[in-house]
């Protein structure tokens, strides 16, 4: 047994190291829980956008999860980028048989990129909504994303944004952050079966907003690890997660610089003052 929350990705990698699993491990770092990862796709891609997807094999997905809950564990577990509804399936299998009932289970429902790219294919989304989501304590979509799900079950298109974070909680998911960057308003929108509670946030000007989202999630996993209550635990990913956007190194590469959750431009700013 361990005082060190543990939390487990199960994610895809990012060569340019602004999203996905090299995301949510800095994430981790940040909030003070020791991370591990399972990678289920491995992408070619820089600040530009992805230029290659290759899948991992689902018995090779496995095999990670199965790795690290027979030695290390787990208290919290991150879901991010699948590709393929044989990698959903295989994912949720292992939930159901390695992961204690009572753990705590982040789903990022990672559809499309930034850019525009399909992340998951359209086979896969129905056997996501089937077999992950109703595991999940917490989904995290953003705007784009929960409406391709509710559209997906044929759900009436919801007509406000509050009414879309009900729909999405009648997919069988804990709970919903409906997070903000692609709102009118900024703040997200924490769902669950006895609240609904706007989480104001700010809007920053920055260019570099590349794993915004995977930071905001896996930010979230690591507190409900540390024993946060799922308010609490979205209120903290929305805080950090802003500041990861404000603090963004757009310095890095030539498209939308990575977010930057550990504050690097601002502590060597200092250190040049002093």
């Amino acid at each position: 047994m361990t005082n060190v929350p543990r939390v487990l990705t199960i994610a895809g990698s990012d060569s340019g190291g602004g999203a996905g699993i090299q995301a949510d491990l800095k994430a981790f770092a940040r909030c003070g829980v020791y991370g591990t990862c399972a990678i289920t796709v491995v992408t070619a891609q820089n600040t530009r956008g992805i230029v290659g997807v290759h899948e991992v094999p689902p018995a090779v997905v496995r095999a990670q999860i199965e790795a690290v809950a027979g030695d290390i564990g787990f208290d919290a577990v991150k879901i991010g980028m699948l590709g393929s509804a044989a990698t959903v399936h295989a994912v949720a299998d292992c939930l159901r048989e390695l992961v204690d009932p009572a753990t705590a289970i982040v789903v990022d429902p990672v559809l499309m990129a930034s850019s525009g790219a399909r992340l998951l294919a359209d086979e896969a989304v129905a056997t996501l909504i089937a077999e992950l989501l109703p595991l999940a304590g917490v989904v995290t979509p953003n705007l784009p994303e929960a409406r391709a799900l509710v559209e997906h079950v044929g759900f009436d298109p919801p007509q406000t944004d509050a009414d879309l974070a009900r729909a999405v909680l009648e997919l069988a998911p804990r709970s919903v952050v409906l997070t903000g960057g692609h709102r009118r308003t900024p703040g997200d929108i924490y769902c669950d079966a006895g609240q609904l509670v706007e989480i104001e946030t700010s809007r920053h000007d920055s260019s570099a907003t590349h794993g915004s989202g995977c930071t905001h999630s896996a930010v979230l996993a690591a507190e409900l690890a540390k024993g946060r209550t799922p308010l609490e635990a979205a209120r903290t990913a929305a805080r950090l997660a802003g500041e990861a956007v404000r603090n963004g190194l757009e310095e890095i590469g030539f498209g939308a610089g990575p977010v930057d959750i550990f504050g690097m431009t601002a502590a060597r700013d200092a250190r040049s003052v002093s």
